[in-house]
């Protein structure tokens, strides 16, 4: 399998001295390559707190998996606080080759100025379940802001599926989130996204002041396979509601977004459309949903809203509970978690 990622090399300006974390703490490692200028414009502000690059303002985490015997087991890893794992768990008893993993940070949240980057890899032929253990929650900043790198490669054959939490963004955040995926044509990844709009229990609405997501998926030989881009920048509008998010373009006015992507060969991507629909269908709930197929076949995606996070999360199961039957003919388990 690929060895864990290191950045290009283009001369020493920015590098980090030797001796003091090497290539991962070099700034063109965990700095996005590029930033939305929605988020972009908050590092103009004063800077007085503990700057980027500081000691646990900056969390790795490296993770490589191969089969070996028929089982898939991590054989690479590497983890810098506050990002961690625990020990991947093999407990579906009808795939006992599947590797189960939990992300988690000992941090309890993204705070101003993080820089986070997670590598994931995936050898020929594994099968792997990737979570987080719990929501991903981003703190009120008042200056800078945070992101949060995931890079995703699955090599032939690979099963894997990334289906985190929900990203739950506080009033005065300013969060940025960039996926990037490299799957082979012969791969199935399934890929989740879901935010909140706020601490909904707390009666907390769209009072964060950037959200920023981009997703972009290509083939090993840099083929665009699919693009996706989310840029939510709330404001109060002249009548006090809040405005730049709420519109049918955006979430209509509802508290929770939510994203599934399926790129496989295994079914034909109407099939996979069908599938989906209905099990959204029938999972119940106050929802706006849509599913449609990716171009050349590669898969689907699906976008939902809603207001009931119970609901939105029944659907999300159900949908990825569906997909997980119909691509390896077996019953998706209950993921427990604390």
């Amino acid at each position: 399998m690929s060895p864990l990622p290191r950045p290009p090399v283009s001369g020493d300006a920015g590098r980090t001295a030797p001796g003091t974390g090497g290539y991962r703490l070099d700034p063109a490692f965990y700095e996005p390559g590029r930033v939305p200028a929605e988020v972009r414009r908050h590092t103009e502000e004063e800077w007085r707190n503990l700057p980027v690059g500081s000691p646990g303002k900056v969390g790795i985490l490296q993770l490589g998996f191969a089969c070996n015997r028929g089982r898939t087991e991590l054989v690479q890893h590497y983890q810098k606080s506050p990002l961690q794992i625990m020990h991947p768990l093999y407990f579906n008893q009808l795939r006992p080759d599947m590797a189960y993993t939990y992300l988690m940070s000992s941090g309890g949240g993204i705070l101003q100025g993080d820089r986070l980057r997670t590598d994931l890899s995936f050898g020929p032929g594994t099968s792997a379940h990737i979570t987080t253990q719990t929501q991903t929650r981003v703190y009120r900043m008042d200056h800078d802001y945070a992101s949060a790198l995931m890079n995703i490669t699955v090599e032939e054959g690979g099963y894997v599926e990334y289906l985190p939490e929900p990203v739950v963004p506080f009033a005065a955040s300013r969060y940025y989130q960039q996926t990037s995926v490299v799957i082979d044509e012969s791969a199935t990844l399934l890929l989740g996204d879901t935010m909140y709009a706020g601490r909904l229990a707390r009666g907390e609405r769209h009072a964060y002041d950037v959200y920023a997501s981009d997703l972009e998926v290509r083939r090993p030989d840099g083929r665009l396979v699919a693009l996706d881009r989310v840029r939510l920048s709330p404001g109060a509008g002249a009548d006090g509601a809040v405005s730049g998010v709420g519109g049918l373009g955006v979430l209509a006015n509802h508290d929770v977004l939510a994203m599934l992507y399926v790129f496989t060969p295994l079914v034909p991507a109407a099939q996979l459309a069908d599938t989906l629909h209905r099990a959204l269908t029938e999972s119940g709930g106050d929802l706006i949903f849509g599913v449609s197929t990716l171009p050349g076949d590669a898969g689907v995606w699906m976008r939902l809203v809603g207001n009931d996070t119970v609901a939105v999360a029944a659907a999300n199961t159900a949908a990825a509970s569906a997909v997980h039957e119909l691509l390896t003919g077996k019953r998706a388990p209950v993921i427990r978690k604390s």
